[in-house]
């Protein structure tokens, strides 16, 4: 991946389901905070309903995807669009790993879907860190 190239995030849009309102926050988190210089969001329902625009994007940059459930749609509608997955990011998983936290709320997280989405996000950026990382030792003979 080259520096200049940006990278989409495609977050679950599982509305009025705690997991997918974890995905978005933590999306928003990398897209808006962590790196907005490195990413690009992109609305998973504007690639369902065919938007040209974000289909495009899709096809050329590479994605890290984010689902909120098992049924993974993010990552099915990016690869459906042609896209490349470099990532698929999972809430569940990342709930796996903090098992203290338990998210509720769906316009508003309670305080455990925040620490999950910033755990999540972490996980994202650290994904991102390392794609976007020059290459070290220079060219090889």
């Amino acid at each position: 991946m080259n520096s200049s190239e940006k990278i989409a995030i495609v977050p679950c849009s599982g509305i009025g389901k705690p997991y997918g309102t974890v995905s978005r926050v933590a999306a928003y988190q990398v897209t808006e905070d962590e790196r907005p210089e490195q990413t690009r969001l992109v609305p998973l329902a504007l690639l369902v309903m065919g938007d040209e625009e974000y289909g495009r994007i899709v096809a050329e940059s590479p994605a890290i995807t984010i689902d909120g459930c098992s049924q993974a749609c993010a990552t099915k509608m990016v690869l459906q669009s042609g896209g490349t997955v470099i990532r698929e990011c999972s809430v569940l998983g990342t709930a796996r790993s903090h098992r203290d936290l338990k998210p509720q709320g769906i316009a508003e997280l309670n305080e455990d879907g925040e620490k999950l989405a910033d755990a999540l996000a972490q996980e994202i950026v650290d994904v991102i860190d390392a794609c976007v990382q020059p290459s070290k030792g220079g060219s090889h003979a």
